[in-house]
């Protein structure tokens, strides 16, 4: 897979080695994220609003309410940036400067459209539905006429977008390494709980874990 061409914008300036403009990189990135924060300026206010959201190719698809002022504007043609981040886990130097986080992050920059096409409203908001819980849209009731009429969905090309990538321990300074403290970086992530019914299923569903309800 190509890589993206870095713009002014988008070209990572601050510890430019782990920049990746590889989309192949990115795309990992944004299939394995969960929430992202969608930000722009609207009547010169600025907003950042978290969302879910899924990737379709170079697409990335973003929903909300169609009542929503701000959102509204998006489809307007105002440049949004898009972040998604994953923590992958704290970095603990024997210097406070240099206590850190591993993570690995995409920012996209771009124009948002709204999906005006039946089929591919539906297509995005499945996409959603996937990217949460795949599998999950064959089992449930696809959204009606009022829903789809309640719901904004926008498309955001992935072209203008760049990756950064931090793993590894502390970079403690050689004169700090006999410091009597303990460094090092402590490995986090997500971990799915037992699922919690909400106590009225249908007879023979399952879980989303596969085991039978009662």
């Amino acid at each position: 897979m190509a890589e993206l061409t870095p713009t002014p914008r988008t070209r990572v300036r601050r510890l430019p080695s782990r920049a990746s403009y590889d989309a192949a990189t990115i795309h990992a990135i944004l299939d394995e994220g969960l929430v992202c924060h969608l930000g722009f300026v609207h009547e010169g206010q600025p907003f950042v609003l978290p969302t879910t959201y899924a990737r379709v190719g170079d697409a990335l698809y973003l929903h909300g309410s169609a009542a929503s002022r701000m959102l509204r504007g998006l489809r307007q043609g105002i440049p949004v940036c898009v972040t998604v981040t994953l923590l992958d886990g704290l970095v603990l130097a024997r210097s406070a400067f240099h206590h850190s986080m591993n993570y690995r992050s995409v920012v996209i920059l771009g124009v948002a459209s709204e999906v005006i096409d039946t089929a591919e409203r539906l297509h995005g908001l499945r996409a959603m539905v996937e990217h949460v819980a795949p599998g999950r849209s064959a089992e449930v009731r696809p959204p009606n006429e009022r829903e789809l009429k309640a719901t904004m969905v926008l498309r955001l090309p992935i072209v203008e977008a760049s990756a950064k990538v931090r793993d590894g321990g502390p970079l403690d300074e050689h004169e700090d390494l006999g410091w009597p403290c303990w460094a090092g970086h402590v490995p986090l992530r997500v971990v799915p709980l037992a699922p919690v019914p909400d106590g009225v299923p249908p007879a023979g569903t399952h879980a989303p874990n596969g085991r039978m309800l009662a």
